[in-house]
């Protein structure tokens, strides 16, 4: 009996150091697995992100590739799917190598740029347009745009376009929540238009609607020119 219970003992011990070579394996073939394509994933976004590695930056890939017709989803700067989808149809009918990943070919035929100050500036600008002057016309959207910079570049203002966007009772929006909207793909190209030098306004440094402006200050200032609902003036 003594034998035989051995016997089981070797062959309960043997079936056990089985089991556990098993499992072993299998959760070594899981790790690859998932490791794997934690790499994949990773590097698709890794690359795919390559100059857009926050939110802001996505943004303007998004609002470029809205604007050309190719993502019609929210700009929200997540690099998801649809975003990756809208990529790889541009840059198959751009006759570049379909990847979905913003490698500088893509971005240099997008025209997005690598400097983090320029993005934020054009995230900021956009932001701006479209919480003041969202229901204007293109070109007065433009102009908005136009006399924040035109602010920028006069000594008698901040010399940052964060500095003349969050200047004190600057403008509006700042202060009745407006600010906080995202800005659609329309105001992401009046911004850029604005920074590529269109000024509508001729260098004004203001502007006003006549219809809701109460500052006796402000009627006094020389016209330039109106469009849309703005007057602008210096």
């Amino acid at each position: 009996m003594k034998e035989i219970s051995g016997e089981k003992e070797i062959k309960f011990e043997g079936a056990k150091s089985h089991a556990k070579g098993i499992v072993a394996v299998i959760l070594i073939f899981v790790l690859s697995v998932f490791t794997l394509g934690s790499i994949v994933v990773a590097g698709n976004l890794s690359q795919g992100t390559a100059i857009s590695a926050n939110v802001t930056n996505t943004r303007i890939v998004q609002a470029k590739l809205s604007n050309l017709g190719y993502y019609n989803k929210e700009i929200d700067g997540v690099f998801d799917q649809a975003t990756i989808d809208a990529i790889k149809s541009y840059q198959s009918d751009k006759n570049l190598a379909v990847t979905g990943n913003l490698d500088s070919a893509t971005t240099a035929a997008l025209g997005v740029t690598d400097n983090a100050q320029a993005n934020s500036d054009l995230y900021l600008l956009a932001k701006l347009i479209y919480s003041e002057a969202r229901g204007e016309i293109y070109q007065g959207q433009v102009a908005v745009g136009a006399v924040v910079l035109n602010r920028v570049a006069d000594a008698g203002f901040p010399n940052t376009l964060q500095g003349v966007i969050y200047q004190p009772w600057a403008f509006t929006a700042l202060h009745d929540g407006q600010f906080s909207l995202e800005p659609n793909s329309t105001a992401y190209s009046a911004a850029q238009d604005a920074m590529n030098g269109w000024d509508p306004t001729y260098g004004c440094l203001y502007y006003y609607n006549p219809r809701t402006a109460t500052s006796s200050w402000i009627f006094s200032r020389t016209i330039a020119v109106t469009i849309g609902n703005h007057v602008f003036c210096y």
